[in-house]
């Protein structure tokens, strides 16, 4: 019973991961018409800072985007998320909030703090996660060396 609905909920959840995936797919191949689109507005126009502050905005959207489906196509290989992806996803994104309100002139000093602290903890979780990962990296290749260590003395540690 409780194998069905473990694979009744895999199922499930590698649908709604693929609609995501799908949808993103979409959004960022949109995001890069859009873009060039723009790039052809930036000629024309004589507010070329307000223009170009748009076309970094999208790049920076376009990474967030990016960043996100990593994610999703790592899930459907490893069958979990990492934290690695999303961490950067979150700090493309803190940055960009960050560029844009700087650059409008429209950031108070206690946002600034407060986005720096995000950013700051955001940065210690990306590091962490690297090196948990490492680490967890290492403990399987020990294993596997073990395992094929104790299978075939010939790979064994040289006397």
């Amino acid at each position: 019973m409780k194998s069905t609905l473990m694979k009744l909920y895999d199922k499930v959840l590698y649908g709604a991961f693929s609609i995501l995936l799908l949808f993103i797919a979409l959004g960022i191949i949109i995001g890069v018409f859009r873009l060039f689109l723009n790039l052809g507005n930036l000629l024309v126009n004589e507010d070329i800072t307000r223009h170009y502050m748009r076309i970094i905005s999208e790049v920076l959207t376009l990474f967030i985007l990016i960043e996100l489906s990593r994610s999703l196509t790592d899930y459907f290989g490893e069958h979990r998320l990492r934290m690695t992806f999303i961490v950067d996803a979150g700090i493309v994104f803190v940055l960009r909030e960050i560029m844009i309100k700087l650059f409008e002139h429209q950031i108070a000093p206690g946002e600034i703090y407060a986005l720096s602290s995000l950013l700051f903890v955001l940065g210690c979780l990306r590091i962490g996660s690297v090196l948990v990962f490492q680490r967890e990296k290492r403990m399987r290749d020990g294993a596997g060396r073990a395992e094929t260590q104790a299978s075939c003395p010939a790979f064994g540690p040289k006397a």
